[in-house]
């Protein structure tokens, strides 16, 4: 079976090994970020950044899960994690001005915001289609058609992955800019909080480097006319 070739995990190997270190390096930020007081709950803090943006028409919510922290253009919503929503820490004020950063994208009609909003169907139905398209298409239909129909749903998922890189990046920079324009943090706090952000984004790029790479062994198993 395709999926048990060693080809694979040359290609994608290395990089999941990356996904599992950022993964643990956020864990590890966050962890230590929770320990730490800050000024406001993050729910307040998120609050504050978006009225001091003339966003009071963005609303806050309270979600349950932990580190589901997400802002919803289509609703003008951002939703928080119980966790992040009512601690008083750095790493739920960092968090919070993040995803309140991408309400301020939102506002400004940043461009990769837009873009990435517009490929989120896509992606969706990418990720999950496009792979039983090429499983389908590899192992039981024997349909070379098939199969690259598939390649290009799961390149519609990489294409949204790339350009959502700098959109996480650009609300990372915003939250820092606020947080300490605003007063909520100090000097000191920001060090704490940029690296809980800055690891928050190494999992987005190993993420990101991931599907790239199983896109490429795709296409290396896949591309030609081969229906192996």
């Amino acid at each position: 079976m395709f999926y048990f070739d060693p080809k694979y995990f040359l290609f994608v190997g290395p990089a999941m090994l990356l996904v599992l270190w950022a993964q643990l390096r956020v864990k590890t930020a966050y962890a230590a970020a929770q320990q730490l007081p800050a000024p406001l709950s993050g729910a307040a803090a998120a609050r504050h950044i978006l009225d001091s943006a003339g966003l009071s028409d963005v609303t806050i919510e309270e979600v349950p899960g932990e580190l589901t922290d997400h802002y919803d253009p289509r609703e003008k919503v951002l939703r928080l994690s119980t966790p992040v929503y009512n601690s008083r820490t750095l790493a739920a004020v960092g968090i919070a001005a993040h995803e309140s950063g991408h309400a301020l994208q939102d506002a400004k009609g940043y461009a990769p915001l837009a873009i990435r909003n517009a490929a989120v169907p896509i992606a969706n139905f990418g990720s999950g289609a496009g792979l039983w398209m090429i499983i389908l298409g590899a192992m039981l239909l024997h349909s070379h058609v098939l199969v690259m129909a598939g390649i290009a749903l799961f390149a519609g998922t990489v294409f949204f992955q790339i350009v959502n890189l700098p959109v996480e990046f650009d609300a990372s920079n915003r939250a820092k800019v606020q947080l300490v324009q605003l007063g909520i943090i100090d000097a000191e706090g920001l060090v704490h909080v940029r690296s809980v952000l800055n690891a928050a984004a190494w999992t987005y790029v190993a993420g990101t480097l991931q599907s790239v790479m199983v896109l490429l062994y795709y296409l290396s198993r896949f591309g030609g006319n081969s229906r192996d």
